[in-house]
Formats: C-alpha cells, structure tokens, sequence
C-alpha cells in the first residue's frame, strides 16, 4: 500500500505503475476511442475536417487527443490516430469512410501484392503523427501517459484482404488455411511494419502501447495459435529492449485469453463478457489487467453505470496492476459528463486512505 503521507501521484505514475503491477494511490483509468465521438468539441471539428486530414495534422491530432485528458481528467492521452496508417508507407490506398470505418480500395489478396507491399522506414511515411507525439508529451510535461498504438496483425490482415469491415472473415480464413505460405509472407510483412511503427512512437514519446488485434476473436484457439500468435509475440519481444509497458486487447477471446497472455505483453485488456476476477485467475497474476464495464451501461442513467464500475472495482480488489477501462470503445452517445463522473468514482473510490 502507498503511504498516507506519500505526495499524490500523477496520472502518468499511477499509470506506468500500475502496468508493472505496483502499489498506486488509486486506480488509473482511461477510455479507449476517448478522443473524439462524444465530445463536442471533436464533433464541431469533425464537421470542418476528414478523419485523416485530423490524424495527419499534428496540431490537430494533439488537440483531439488533448481533449478528452482535459474534459475528463483521465490519467492517459491516447493518441488520435488509426490502425490503418501503416499502409501508407506500404503502399495500399485507402480511406476511413463515416459510419462505414476503413475501406481499402484493391484488397490485398493475390501473391503478386503481398510481395509488392514495402517495408519503409516509418519516420518517412507518417511524420505527421510522430509530431504530434511530441507535441502531446510536450504538453502533459508528464502529468498523465502517452499511450501509441497500432493494430494487431491479424485485425489489419483481415481488412487488407477484405477490403473493409467483415462479420464471417471469408477471404481471411480462405487465404489463411487455403494458401498458409501467402498468409504467413503477408504476417511476416505486417509484423516487421508493426514493429517499426511502434519503435517510432516509443522514440517519439509514447510511454505506453497498445496492439488492438480487435477481430481475433473470429479464430479458433488452434487457428490463432499457429497463425496469429507468433507473431503478435514477435511485435512484444521486439519491445522488450526499450522497457514500454505494453497492453494486449481484443474482444470475443474468452476462449483465448490464456493463448494471448503468453504473447509477452505487460497488460490484458478484456472486454465485459467475463468478470474481471475469472478473467485475471486465467491469465495469471504475473500480467496486469485492462477493464472491464460494458460500454453500454454508460448512456442511460450515471447511477447504473456507477453501479456496474463499482462490481468492476469489486472484482479487481486493490490488487496492484487494474486499469480501469470500458471493454471496449466508448459508444457515440455517451454522455461526456458520465464519462467524467466515473473517473472521478474510480479515483475517488479506489484512493488509499
């Protein structure tokens, strides 16, 4: 426990300590997809700006991740940016299309585009968002943690070979059992662009990452382990050298959740379809834990969504190593206000005495 007469920690400390399962002064919390959808401010400006003209413009990438650290009193920035962004220094094309997500314009299927997709130096292909990195740790002068990202190899494999989002992963699961060469030759490039990405951020300022390998779920246990998960263990080894504490997250992976939490990340970020106390005893106490409420609970009334954080808080039990979060991104209609009333419950009502 920390002492009642330690100094508060900032938000960046409790994070960071909390990812390598230290005593904190209370419970970190953030939200993924925080920096925008329910913000006014995001919306006034998304009205003016494309998704991509925002994410490659660092003042106002910084600003739309400023945004929700400032509204909500979050203890973590995470950066305003897209899974997609790699392909632009592999050379597919793409746009984000409202209400509709990624569409990649020529999917990636056939062998003669796996091997013309290039590997380049991320600096290069997207400085944009690395300035804007700067800029972000620059302004919190640490008060809360910078978190980068990138997608999980699989998540953006499947909109590569899709062309968009997907509900049965067809042209996915037939490349990845009917042609395995070609699958692992299109891994094999991802997770060498994946670790050279997030090596920039980490260089730039990001004091944390996280991979969202969102739709890996789709897999089975045998599927994923010999096609995803060595590579997913890969991009987290290839971390280990510059000591960032590294978070794991997908959703629909109860049945792999033991699988993923030997990918080598610091942190699992489950989703609410287990309680967080099961979800902890099967990836074992030697990883911290990422979550868990249902999104859903927060757009009706705050005091069932107090309720619900409160069962959360009650499964972590103090443990060193919780970071509270949604189990997954925060829905559109949140009401911001409720977003910043639960981190003040959690700071509030996790504060060592």
């Amino acid at each position: 426990m920390a002492s009642s007469t330690a100094p508060p920690l900032t938000g960046a400390d409790r994070f960071l300590a909390a990812t390598r399962r230290r005593p904190t002064d209370c419970t970190p919390i953030w939200f993924m997809r925080q920096a925008g959808r329910c913000l006014t401010g995001y919306r006034e400006l998304r009205e003016r700006y494309d998704i991509l003209t925002l994410t490659r413009t660092p003042e106002l990438c910084a600003r739309v991740t400023l945004m929700p650290v400032e509204e909500f009193g979050v203890d973590a920035a995470v950066m305003y940016a897209d899974i997609m962004l790699p392909l632009v220094g592999m050379g597919v094309p793409f746009s984000i299309d409202p209400g509709v997500g990624p569409i990649i314009h020529s999917p990636v299927r056939s062998r003669a585009a796996i091997d013309e997709l290039r590997i380049v130096d991320p600096r290069e292909a997207t400085p944009d968002l690395f300035e804007a990195i700067r800029m972000v740790r620059t302004e919190l002068d640490s008060r809360q943690v910078v978190i980068g990202f990138a997608g999980g190899p699989f998540t953006v494999a499947s909109y590569m070979i899709e062309g968009g989002a997907t509900k049965d992963f067809a042209h996915t699961k037939g490349l990845l059992y009917g042609e395995p060469a070609r699958w692992h030759r299109l891994m094999e490039t991802l997770t060498e662009v994946t670790i050279r990405y997030l090596r920039a951020q980490v260089d730039a300022g990001a004091q944390v990452v996280q991979l969202f390998d969102s739709w890996a779920g789709a897999l089975s246990r045998d599927a994923y382990e010999t096609h995803v998960l060595p590579y997913s263990t890969r991009i987290f080894r290839a971390l280990r050298d510059s000591d960032t504490p590294t978070i794991h997250f997908s959703t629909n992976t109860a049945h792999l959740l033991e699988v993923m939490a030997g990918a080598g990340s610091d942190v699992i970020s489950v989703d609410w379809r287990l309680p967080l106390d099961e979800a902890w005893t099967r990836v074992g106490a030697h990883l911290g834990i990422q979550g868990n409420l249902e999104p859903a609970a927060l757009i009706g009334s705050f005091d069932v969504a107090a309720s619900e954080a409160r069962t959360v808080l009650a499964r972590a039990a103090g443990r060193p190593g919780h970071i509270f979060n949604l189990g997954h991104g925060v829905l559109p209609q949140t009401p911001s206000d409720s977003l910043r009333r639960l981190v003040e419950l959690v700071h509030a009502e996790t504060a060592v005495a």
